[in-house]
Order: C-alpha cells, then sequence, then structure tokens
C-alpha cells in the first residue's frame, strides 16, 4: 500500500520504516530540509537499536524514501499517518497545532478518497477536530472529496521501539467507517499473523487509550518510589517488597523499580496533558497529581543523598562527582525530561565539579548543559570515575553492571556510590569498600 508518514521524528521514523519492513511503499515527510536531505544520505537524526540498518535497507529497496514536498506525496497516498510533535503548553496542555496544520497541509493537495491517520499522542476528541479542519479545508477548495479519520496512538518505548513496532502487543484503531477499518487492517496485517492484536473502537476511546497507558505505567513507577522513601523510613528492603507483590499475578514485575524517576517525551507530557483535560472537564484527578508530584519529588532523591552524605565532609562545594548515565533511560539518546539534567544542575549549583559519561546520549547532553569549566567529559565510566569523591549511577545501561569495581575504588579519592537504579548488591558493594547507598535500601 502507498502511505504517506507526516513527522520524520521519532513515532514517524520508526513507523515509516517498520511500514516498509513490512512491504509497503513508504514516503517520510518532514518540513525540516536539513534533515531530511541528512534521511536521504542514510543519516538518522536518533539513536535507536536497528534503525539505521532497517532505513538504509527499505531505502535501498526503494520501499523507503523521504521528502519536504506535500503536494506529490499526498496524491499518491492512500493512507496518510501524521505523527508530529505535541509539545506541553505553559498550562501542561497538548499543543496540537502541528497536527491540525498537517491536516489542512494534506487537505489541501487531496485528489481522492483519503485515510487521515494521528499517530501522534492528541487530547481526546481531537479526530473530531480534524475532521472539521478538513471539512473546512475542502469547502474553501469547493471540491467534495471523501475522507476518513482514525486515531492509531503509538505504543513505542525508546529502545525498543524497531521491536515494539514489528512485534506489538496491540495495535489500537480508532474508527467509526467500515472503508477506514478494513484499509487499516490491511496496512496491519502482516504484523499480526502469528496473533490477532487488532482491537477497534471508537477514536475518543482510542484517543484516551494512549493517555490511560502511560498514567498507568507512571503511576506504578511513582507508587514504588513513594514506597521506597518509606522502606528508607521504616528498614524495609524495596527490592524485596518488589519481589513480594511482582509475584502476585494480578500484579506483576513490570515497571516496578524504584529509581530516580520517569523523564523522556512520554510520561511527563501525558500526565500533565491528561490533568489539563480533565481540569478542562471540570473533573479532579487525584491521584495523576500524586504521581506528578512524586516524580518531581523523586529526581531530587540523589542529590538529597549526596547533600546529606557530604554534609559532615566539608559540603558538597569543591567535590568532583562522577555521573554514569545522561539519557532517560539505557538504549536512547534522548535527554528529554532525563533525571540526570537535575541532578547535575543542582551539583553545578552548589560548585561542584562533575565527570560525565553516557555511551550515546554525550552530544545531546551538550546541548543541554553547555560548555563550563565545572563539567568534564568522559571517554568512559573509569575515567569518569577517576579522582572523584563519589560516583552516581543515574541510567543503568547494560555496561555498567560488569565493571571493575576494585580500579574503580582505587582510582577514586573518596569512597562514596550512589546507586540511583538499584543496579547493584548492596552487601557486595559495602564488602568492596563503598559507601554505598541505593534508593529504598537501608544504609
Amino acid at each position: 500500500m502507498q502511505i504517506l508518514v507526516i513527522g520524520a521524528g521519532y513515532v514517524g521514523l520508526v513507523s515509516a520504516s517498520c511500514f516498509a519492513e513490512m512491504g509497503h511503499h513508504v514516503t517520510c515527510l518532514d518540513i525540516d530540509t536539513q534533515k531530511i536531505e541528512k534521511l536521504q544520505q542514510g543519516i538518522i537524526p536518533i539513536y535507536e537499536p536497528g534503525l539505521e540498518e532497517m532505513v538504509r535497507r527499505n531505502m535501498q529497496a526503494k520501499r523507503l524514501s523521504f521528502t519536504t514536498n506535500y503536494a506529490t506525496s499526498v496524491e499518491e497516498a492512500r493512507v496518510c499517518f501524521i505523527a508530529v510533535p505535541t509539545p506541553s503548553r505553559e498550562d501542561g496542555s497538548c499543543d496540537t497545532s502541528y497536527v491540525l496544520a498537517a491536516a489542512r497541509q494534506i487537505a489541501s493537495c487531496m485528489n481522492k478518497y483519503t485515510v487521515i491517520v494521528t499517530k501522534s499522542t492528541v487530547p481526546i476528541g481531537t479526530s473530531q477536530k480534524i475532521e472539521e479542519e478538513i471539512s473546512l479545508s475542502l469547502k474553501q477548495r469547493v471540491v467534495q472529496i471523501d475522507f476518513d479519520v482514525v486515531s492509531n496512538p503509538e505504543f513505542l518505548k525508546e529502545g525498543c521501539a524497531v521491536q515494539d513496532c514489528m512485534k506489538p502487543d496491540r495495535i489500537i484503531i480508532g474508527t467509526n467507517s467500515e472503508s477506514a477499518k478494513k484499509i487499516m487492517q490491511e496496512i496491519y496485517f502482516a504484523f499480526t499473523i502469528n496473533h490477532e492484536r487488532i482491537l477497534i473502537m471508537d477514536p475518543k476511546s482510542a484517543e484516551m487509550t494512549k493517555y490511560a497507558a502511560n498514567a498507568m505505567l507512571a503511576t506504578r513507577i511513582s507508587f514504588m518510589n513513594e514506597l521506597a522513601g518509606l522502606c528508607e523510613k521504616t528498614g524495609a528492603n524495596i527490592n524485596h517488597v518488589r519481589s513480594g507483590i511482582g509475584s502476585d499475578q494480578r500484579i506483576g514485575f513490570h515497571f516496578l523499580y524504584a529509581g530516580v524517576g520517569y523523564g523522556g517525551s512520554c510520561f511527563p507530557k501525558d500526565i500533565q496533558a491528561l490533568q489539563a483535560i480533565a481540569k478542562e472537564m471540570g473533573y479532579e484527578t487525584p491521584i495523576l497529581e500524586a504521581v506528578d508530584t512524586i516524580n518531581r519529588r523523586q529526581k531530587k532523591i540523589l542529590a538529597k543523598k549526596i547533600s546529606s552524605y557530604f554534609s559532615n565532609l566539608g559540603g558538597v562545594e569543591g567535590k568532583t562527582i562522577g555521573v554514569w548515565g545522561l539519557s532517560f533511560k539505557p538504549d536512547t539518546d534522548d535527554m528529554r525530561e532525563a533525571p540526570s539534567i537535575e541532578l547535575i544542575q543542582e551539583l553545578l549549583q552548589r560548585n561542584a565539579t562533575v565527570k560525565l559519561f553516557d555511551p550515546v546520549s554525550m552530544s545531546n547532553a551538550q546541548k543541554v548543559f553547555g560548555h563550563s569549566p565545572q563539567i568534564h567529559w568522559c571517554k568512559d565510566e573509569y575515567e569518569a570515575a577517576h579522582g572523584v569523591d563519589a560516583v552516581v549511577l543515574v541510567t543503568e545501561w547494560k555496561q555498567f553492571r560488569f565493571v571493575d569495581f576494585e580500579k574503580i575504588l582505587q582510582n577514586m579519592q573518596g569512597a562514596a556510590f550512589f546507586d540511583g537504579r538499584n543496579q547493584y548488591k548492596h552487601h557486595e558493594m559495602k564488602s568492596k569498600g563503598f559507601d554505598y547507598f541505593g534508593i529504598g535500601i537501608p544504609s
């Protein structure tokens, strides 16, 4: 099928590549000329395991192309996916202006029945607004062209996005049109050969499903982080508690890890957007408010632990802190809302020196923090730990699991190790000679 994907960002590029991988002919459009020029050369703007190879493979097979031209690509497409940014406004509500602008562009170029699909995360009722925008544009053109609008939210995890797209848990299709339903089922048929994963529902329910899924996952994270704080007060161990409750099949183990809070482009934005939607409707959402409040508090926890540790050692000022992991999670270079940002900014404000390392996101991190004599950019975790008063693990990259801790400790100036992801065992780190501090683990 001839598909147009509007937006060559994270969701758009992954979706376009996976559609092409399944045999569809896909054009990926973006108004950013420089981005498109690089993509046409096979240069990928984001880090995502397996994506670069997939893009190049499908470009070579001529199933995937990139353009800035709306007119030609819309005319050729049977289905147009909108995967453009939906940033947060100052009040936390979702800005759908890019989505509606893309819809108007499609309407200005349509010459036949077209299915317009929203991949972007949008407020409930946006499909109806898109329909109204397109109808108005067609009326202004004085043409009658049939079309349908479908909600098809993405459920991609950064670091696993290609796998999530190729082997989805479920495919949500929000439409009241039989014609659109059949076309969407045809697009996704190859993705569901082994197991039927397509769920058909109305557009508003599809739009709500996306927000509800992210809100539920964020809630689990904040709940465990709140319990972790209580565990530290009572002497309980959050890792043991996780094993105890996760063994209950009604709960399960996913998203039950205590840590330094969630980040990224989805959870923080979607929680705030859902709160804004509820506020507009005059409906109170105390659970969502608590989830957000707990997460904001949790992002400060490492800085508090570091400050407490050094309070009897002359304070944080003048100390050197090594930070392992900067991106908001492993296997991505995404720095958006990363917990490392708040920690590093706090350390810099307290006149500490920081030595930073991340396997992938160094370039993006430099854009966030800029250049400062207090910041040293390191080539690996060993350099980031050399001569420091403390090491802080913020992002649990796999390469940090088995390091030579004897070498690390010998080259450190101090002995403090702050584990923001509970990646290491408390008693083992203590026996190696570290002053070890985890999250929700008694000291």
